[in-house]
């Protein structure tokens, strides 16, 4: 496909990182969708960016997210209430983490949206991030008639 014009959009990167089981997380790396509805937090998170405009906003396309699939350690300090592990012992979580693109302005809803997503994540500190990039966006050529 050959593009009539390239330019840059300024958005804002939310990346969510979610806890799910060692099946859940291999199910998913053979491709098998369907695990996304089966892991509780996971899913209540992805039925919050679906709900919430202008989360995943690509223009022609709503509620985009990348899934990538990985792993989190960490130790708990003596004071942490750890949903997994206990304090003072490294711990291993099978994790999916989100990335989910937003307009760099308008940040009122997606304060809200953000707020919401903490509140259904089941970690005690949960591992979500804000960045800043430029999205390339791309016009297709129009067709001759």
């Amino acid at each position: 496909m050959e593009f009539r014009s390239l330019h840059t959009r300024r958005v804002c990167v939310l990346k969510v990182h979610v806890p799910v089981s060692a099946a859940t997380l291999a199910r998913l790396a053979a491709g098998d969708a369907d695990a996304m509805a089966e892991a509780p937090a996971l899913s209540a998170i992805l039925a919050i960016i679906r709900e919430t405009d202008p989360l995943g906003d690509f223009g022609a396309y709503r509620s985009v997210v990348e899934l990538s699939l990985g792993w989190e350690m960490f130790t708990p300090a003596p004071a942490a209430r750890p949903s997994l592990g206990a304090a003072g012992i490294e711990s291993h979580s099978p994790t999916v983490i989100l990335h989910v693109h937003l307009p760099a302005e308008g940040r009122a809803e997606i304060e809200t949206a953000i707020a919401r997503i903490v509140d259904a994540h089941p970690w005690e500190v949960p591992v979500i991030e804000i960045a800043s990039a430029d999205l390339i966006v791309a016009s297709p050529q129009a067709s001759e008639p």
